[in-house]
């Protein structure tokens, strides 16, 4: 049985959620993880996204440094050195190239994007979009309640209910949207803070307003190309109290819940 270091693990997407995943799993001494994005990520909270490697060629979370990476040598390079590489490859075309233990697909897209039962020896897909036993041998509950991070081994997770999760007494009210599609546009910097109706960006020249007053704790890349509806930040009107450089208690729930469905499946 091979040992957990030796184990490899590839996650689809590379965003708050998955980085989440992908931390629990560093720091329980899985090290051979390779993470897939898109050219032009769309994470909201970039201050605990990997995927902001491909921005800066590397990024540090809590302490664990992912690197972007091209080939199979910059892979191998950021194993040794016990970094995550990130790689682009939005269709996981590199799954399929290579044998892997696990595969977990974490993009959060609520549709199943082309994940098969035989991407690897255990198959994950987190939320809605996959039925355990069709196309992955486990889901993840990423509804938050009670059964956050539960893992299903027959069926299906919670259809999304479309509504953020409330903090501070708000739920649609904290998130931004593009008024328009276009090309999203700010000078505003994650970690500042906004006042209600005011202009934190704009995309193809409407206004981006903020609907409640407080920190903007994620906000997606400026110039990034974005359809009109689609998430582009996100405030929490607990203020300056909170941190945008923490892993939230979803992302690393979900972390655990892969973790004890990897340990079932390969001994602990």
């Amino acid at each position: 049985m091979k040992e957990r270091n030796e184990l490899k693990i590839v996650i689809r997407g590379a965003g708050e959620i998955a980085s989440g995943v992908a931390h629990v799993l560093y720091q329980a001494d899985f090290r051979r993880v390779l993470m897939l994005e898109r050219p032009a990520p769309l994470a909201v909270r970039r201050g605990v996204s990997f995927c902001e490697a491909l921005h800066h060629a590397s990024v540090t979370v809590e302490g664990v440094e992912a690197v972007s990476a091209s080939t199979k040598f910059d892979i191998g390079e950021a194993w040794h050195a016990e970094q995550i590489p990130v790689l682009v490859d939005p269709k996981g075309k590199s799954v399929r190239r290579y044998p892997w233990d696990v595969f977990v697909d974490a993009t959060l897209a609520k549709t199943n994007l082309g994940t098969r039962l035989d991407d690897a020896g255990l198959v994950i897909g987190l939320g809605p979009g996959f039925t355990a036993g069709v196309d992955c041998h486990a889901v993840i509950e990423t509804n938050r309640g009670p059964d956050l991070g539960r893992i299903i081994q027959k069926g299906a997770a919670a259809a999304d209910t479309g509504v953020p999760a409330e903090v501070g007494g708000y739920t649609v009210e904290r998130v931004l949207r593009a008024p328009a599609s276009g090309v999203f546009k700010s000078k505003r910097r994650i970690g500042q803070m906004v006042a209600q109706g005011e202009r934190v960006g704009s995309v193809d020249g409407v206004d981006v307003v903020a609907g409640i007053a407080g920190l903007l704790r994620g906000l997606i890349m400026p110039g990034t190309r974005v359809q009109q509806g689609m998430k582009v930040g996100d405030i929490d009107p607990r203020g300056e109290a909170v941190s945008c450089d923490t892993i939230s208690d979803k992302a690393r729930t979900i972390g655990a819940g892969v973790l004890e469905a990897i340990l079932s499946a390969y001994g602990r």
